[in-house]
């Protein structure tokens, strides 16, 4: 409203320049148990909890299979490219800002404040989907008690790939079909969106995808047009 009203539009698209950081929906999330934040330790160097530290592992483990619902468009993955502040790898770690997941730093006293935050939806998401498979990710890892990884406090986006493979750092998937493959397979998230609702959304971006790579676009003729 605020847009048209000064004659402009705005946009919830997730890279609508190229050359320029996209839009993100970073989601901070915490857990609590009657009043008490369970995310946080006193006692742990990050002030996490164990419950905070399964729950990161579920959704470093299980982020690939819900980015086609974080990330559900053509365009969300023109976002999540190297070299922009968007995440692609998946890591964690307290203040970096290239990895997947970053921990806030704690503040003494705002205990109730401990949360951990994720990088990688984009604001033309579905916020109900996106949110239920973010908390069944995160809930089964707590249930299962997933190992974490070691944090990452470096940029990894200046490693080498043969670096980021000796220290286990895997990707998001790089475009809406390889997350649709993904996602298709995944009994996580069948079960967190239920039969009816996890086939209609493949069947829609498998239609969506089909739709995409039958276009000939701008980038095509710029670039073949004129050799061929």
């Amino acid at each position: 409203q605020i847009a048209l009203q000064h004659g402009v539009y705005a946009t919830f698209m997730p890279k609508p320049v190229f050359g320029m950081n996209g839009s993100g929906m970073h989601v901070h999330q915490s857990l609590f148990k009657g009043s008490r934040n369970a995310f946080f330790d006193k006692n742990d160097k990050s002030y996490l909890s164990k419950t905070a530290k399964f729950y990161i592992a579920g959704l470093l483990k299980h982020a690939p299979e819900i980015t086609a619902v974080t990330s559900q468009w053509v365009n969300s993955y023109k976002r999540l490219v190297p070299g922009y502040e968007a995440p692609v790898y998946l890591s964690w770690g307290r203040r970096n800002r290239s990895d997947l997941i970053r921990v806030p730093e704690y503040r003494p006293g705002k205990e109730n404040a401990t949360r951990i935050e994720l990088r990688s939806p984009d604001p033309a998401c579905n916020p109900y989907l996106t949110f239920s498979v973010m908390l069944a990710a995160g809930l089964e890892g707590i249930e299962k008690k997933y190992e974490i990884p070691e944090p990452i406090e470096e940029n990894v986006y200046e490693m080498t790939e043969a670096e980021r493979k000796e220290r286990g750092i895997a990707t998001l998937p790089a475009s809406l079909s390889e997350a649709i493959q993904l996602t298709e397979k995944s009994a996580l998230v069948r079960k967190a969106l239920g039969d009816h609702v996890f086939e209609a959304f493949i069947k829609n971006k498998k239609i969506e995808w089909d739709n995409y790579r039958t276009q000939v676009t701008d980038y095509e003729l710029k670039r073949y047009l004129p050799i061929l």
